[in-house]
């Protein structure tokens, strides 16, 4: 893999990985794998996990699966199944095997009639609200159900009419037989399996019961060899189920299963639930909205690979949950592109200038470099007429105290061009500035002028030149560092999230831009060219972050 090498941080993991290996566990070798399921589009959570369980094999010379949880046909789709590979492509990375849990039914079928045959497994029928309330609650422990002790034939003859279809969903289900008093709930007599009577996107209608995860999981961790499972927090007290399961079972292989805590961002939520809410009900344009947390949303929004990559480095692997800062991510981003993206010029809310020292036919071609700290990235020309666009906020005819911008009767240097004056000031009915109209001092191409010391400099782009452009700016989703303790989601979205501006103006190289090309704005931010709405007849770049932190106080 070809990419630039992020900051590097310590982790846990790692440590227990290098342990094992010193130690000379699972013949030194690394098997890890990502276990999504197929219903929904990864989010930058994913993508910590993502760079966990790929980053944590390459490290060590081993393997990484990426195998889909597709144990649950309702909420499926091969939508999101593609969706998912192209962002761990995207990401950076490539699997060793391609797997499904669909992959391993008759597999898990067989090893469930093992554990019925050896009587840690029966044939529940009750009711769900008669399991849940036989489970017992925290402080009270479970009661055996009057099927609990079904014999071994009985269970497998219902458990075989399951799997052909004679009962309908919800009549019975296949329960691990463990122990009703257990102070972890997860250990009494969990269910295995649940009759659903939908047909699979990948095994069509020849199953009408399916496995439940946390049997799933483990029994396909072992299958495939897994050496370290690695999964969030979430997932610490289902660990105790993940070794009964596989120590019954007796299967070769015995993967470490290894929690971790999950992402937390500020103004920002994960939950699939959630993500669902804003998308459903219309508050986004989809998933890929560059609002959105999604994967898709934030590479639309122009976030690199490379930036979350390093973005995940930097915040670690820790055992505690914490909230990130937007900063962090941000910085991320703004690094890489600050390093990385060609410069270029435009004017967001511009405002007519017309320098009437000039001839009305003046053209003149300057030339800009592509990054003031790379040579190798070359230079372009850029146009300069006697009327250019500047922006609307770099004139003020009351200026506020330490403006350095122009004002009536002061100067101001044109970026890679001229200082100018200006002499008056144009309005409309309504007292709107319409037009300045100023002078220039033809010394000062390329030097200060003598005698005098003008401070600010703006920059500009040719009337006549220029290309029109749609201009997304993009701001947190939600007004709450934690919009998930609001008391409606919807009443936290933040009214000026997006905000799309219509009448902006670029400099004429960026006709050739692509969509997914970067490029720093000067002055303003980085930009990408849409990846969808873009196009050459049609100019339409997404603000990826601001030039500078927004979020110190």
């Amino acid at each position: 893999m070809s990419r630039s090498e992020p900051v590097e941080a310590s982790n846990f993991i790692r440590n227990i990985v290098e342990s094992d290996l010193a130690a000379g566990k699972n013949d030194g070798q690394v098997v890890t794998r990502f276990p999504p399921e197929p219903n929904g589009y990864l989010h930058i959570g994913h993508a910590k996990s993502i760079c966990l369980n790929f980053g944590t094999a390459e490290r060590y010379g081993g393997r990484c699966n990426l195998r889909f949880d597709d144990t649950n046909p309702v909420r499926e789709s091969e939508e999101y199944a593609h969706a998912i590979e192209e962002d761990v492509r995207w990401l950076g990375y490539e699997w060793d095997r391609l797997c499904h849990a669909s992959d391993y039914f008759d597999e898990l079928y067989e090893y469930a009639c093992q554990l019925i045959r050896e009587g840690k497994a029966y044939v529940d029928s009750s009711s769900a609200e008669e399991v849940r309330e036989m489970r017992g609650t925290l402080t009270k422990p479970g009661t055996p159900g009057p099927y609990r002790n079904r014999s071994v034939e009985e269970n497998l003859d219902l458990f075989q009419r399951m799997k052909d279809g004679e009962f309908d969903d919800g009549e019975h289900i296949l329960r691990a037989r463990i122990d009703l008093s257990a102070g972890n709930i997860n250990m009494r007599d969990p269910t295995l399996y649940r009759i659903r009577k939908v047909r699979h996107v990948r095994t069509g209608d020849a199953w009408s019961i399916y496995p439940m995860y946390d049997y799933t999981h483990c029994v396909s961790d072992a299958i495939e060899g897994i050496t370290h499972s690695l999964c969030t927090l979430e997932f610490e007290d289902h660990r105790p189920l993940y070794d009964w399961v596989l120590d019954e079972l007796g299967t070769p292989c015995h993967p470490q299963q290894i929690e971790f805590a999950r992402l937390s961002l500020e103004y920002t939520v994960l939950s699939k639930r959630r993500l669902i809410q804003l998308v459903e009900e219309n508050h986004v344009h989809g998933w890929d909205d560059p609002r959105m947390p999604t994967i898709v949303g934030m590479r639309r929004r122009g976030y690199t690979a490379a930036s979350l990559r390093d973005f995940c480095e930097r915040i670690g692997i820790t055992k505690n949950d914490a909230w990130i800062e937007m900063a962090v991510l941000e910085t991320c981003i703004r690094d890489h592109l600050n390093r990385d993206a060609p410069r270029r010029l435009a004017v967001l809310d511009p405002v007519r200038v017309i320098i009437t020292s000039l001839p009305e036919n003046h053209e003149q071609t300057l030339t800009f470099a592509n990054h003031p700290q790379d040579e190798g990235a070359g230079s372009r020309p850029v146009p300069f007429t006697r009327e250019i666009f500047i922006e609307r906020d770099d004139f003020a005819e009351i200026p506020p105290p330490k403006y350095q911008r122009l004002v009536p009767g002061g100067e101001v240097r044109l970026r890679g061009a001229y200082v100018i004056r200006c002499e008056e000031v144009i309005k409309d009915d309504a007292g709107i500035v319409t037009e300045l109209r100023c002078s220039h001092d033809a010394d000062t191409l390329g030097k200060k002028p003598e005698g005098r010391k003008v401070k600010g400099v703006i920059h500009w782009v040719s009337v006549k030149h220029g290309i029109p452009a749609e201009i997304r700016l993009y701001n947190p989703l939600f007004t709450l560092p934690d919009p998930g303790k609001a008391d409606s989601l919807v009443e936290a979205i933040n009214p000026e999230s997006e905000i799309i501006l219509t009448s902006c103006v670029v400099e004429p190289s960026l006709s050739a831009a692509a969509p997914e090309e970067h490029f720093q704005f000067e002055r303003i931010g980085y930009f990408v060219g849409d990846r969808h709405d873009h196009s050459k007849e049609s100019l339409v770049f997404n603000r990826t972050v601001t030039l500078r932190d927004t979020w110190a106080s």
